[in-house]
């Protein structure tokens, strides 16, 4: 029986009480669920793993969790993997490599379930490759009364084209069909860099190989890059257990932790404790399994702002908000990571139609960002910026229908599939606008 629940997201900066949760099972009781909420003028709200850092899943009257509605539904010999839309990135990733398969790309975190990555927009890096709403082949989308509809570029394709980056304010994705590719390897080459090297043509370092990103450590000009290259399973040279461990989880995220630690407890210290950080992490080369080379662990909670701005402005935004920290007396133990993506059709990606370049800001979970934040906001908006679905940004409709050339498109059809807002919820009323009966149908 449903129950009244709490929830925070992964971060704890998204806080809700007082809803009902549900955990259907099957497609035929996610849409039981939503007629019901439906029928009682109630507010549903799907949410997977949590790990959206804007408002996008708080949970108003109705929480749709996808946790018993979670499996692998088939794998073509075509590599076309259909999955029930609960699934965590991570056990879809090890049920395709098991049958020799894998995702093109993807981002550097996989505890998001499939919808939710897809919902938000989630994306890797990468100079020829999408996000993971490009691998989209076909999605069944829940609507507001019930009814199940299939989506291809065949079957509503209007529908198709805007459910791959959803917002969850079409309907609940219910089942989605993914396009795998043949498994590879990654060969992994990291090490240090300067920042002044790097801007004197970023576009020409990120675009060096298959999949390049790197991280500026604030209050100093050294980078850490990451250089990965599509090769062979045949090529497989992982890194010692040891090595890992220590790297990753010793160096990495202990370092982190340790710079967040005592920036709370002493600020003071955090900018000379960057500088150590930035000189810690040694170069290394190795060779793994795509999907492990992509994803990194994170083991320190943080906040994080996070925009897609034109791939020729990346040097600009990046000297910019270097100037702005240097003049500052903030203290910023995070590093900010900058990556690229190719261009889509997909109207609310945020690489809709223009090739991307993504900068992230971060602060520790606890800390508000405050003033660091706003003037990356203010420097990406600058350069025409597209702020992450799924983290902190403090854009309205109205602004965001001057960064989307198709955003007029998206809320036109939410308006059709649900007029009454169903799937909304305050923020969504804020990015997207009232759906169309919650404002007298103006």
């Amino acid at each position: 029986m449903p129950q009244e629940q709490r929830w925070r997201n992964w971060a704890g900066n998204q806080v809700a009480a007082g809803f009902t949760a549900v955990h259907p099972r099957g497609t035929a009781e996610i849409a039981a669920a939503v007629r019901a909420a439906a029928a009682a003028g109630r507010r549903v709200r799907p949410i997977g793993s949590g790990h959206s850092f804007s408002a996008i899943g708080r949970p108003e009257d109705v929480q749709l969790v996808l946790d018993r509605h979670a499996g692998l539904v088939g794998v073509t010999d075509s590599g076309l993997v259909t999955v029930q839309a609960g699934m965590p990135l991570h056990r879809l990733t090890a049920e395709l490599a098991a049958r020799g398969w894998a995702l093109t790309n993807l981002g550097d975190i996989d505890r998001q379930t499939v919808a939710g990555a897809l919902s938000t927009g989630t994306h890797g890096t990468g100079a020829a490759f999408g996000g993971l709403a490009s691998q989209v082949r076909a999605c069944e989308l829940v609507l507001a009364d019930g009814a199940v509809l299939r989506c291809s570029p065949t079957e509503h394709a209007d529908v198709f084209s805007a459910a791959r980056v959803g917002l969850g304010a079409l309907g609940v994705l219910s089942e989605v069909t993914l396009q795998a590719v043949p498994a590879f390897a990654l060969r992994a080459e990291e090490g240090p860099a300067s920042l002044t090297g790097l801007l004197a043509d970023v576009d020409a370092f990120l675009s060096s190989t298959d999949h390049v990103e790197f991280y500026w450590f604030p209050h100093t000009d050294r980078c850490l890059t990451k250089r990965n290259t599509r090769v062979p399973l045949t090529e497989l040279d992982p890194l010692p257990g040891w090595r890992a461990v220590w790297d990753d989880e010793v160096v990495a995220n202990g370092g982190l932790a340790a710079v967040v630690g005592a920036g709370r407890l002493a600020p003071p210290l955090v900018r000379p404790l960057a500088r150590v950080s930035a000189r810690a992490l040694s170069p290394r080369t190795h060779t793994d399994a795509a999907h492990r080379v992509f994803v990194s662990r994170r083991r320190v909670r943080f906040r994080e702002m996070e925009y897609g701005v034109p791939r020729a402005a990346a040097a600009e935004v990046l000297g910019e908000l270097r100037r702005v920290v240097d003049r500052s007396d903030w203290r910023v133990p995070f590093p900010v990571e900058v990556r690229l993506s190719a261009a889509d059709d997909v109207p609310l990606s945020t690489a809709s139609e223009r090739d991307t370049a993504y900068v992230a800001v971060h602060v520790p979970a606890r800390t508000e960002p405050g003033a660091y934040f706003a003037a990356f906001e203010a420097i990406a908006g600058a350069v025409g910026g597209r702020p992450h679905w799924g983290k902190v940004h403090g854009l309205d409709a109205a602004a965001l229908a001057d960064r989307y050339p198709r955003f007029g498109e998206f809320t036109a059809l939410r308006d059709r599939l649900d007029p009454a807002g169903v799937f909304g919820n305050a923020h969504l009323d804020r990015v997207l606008g009232p759906a169309r009966a919650r404002t007298g149908g103006r």
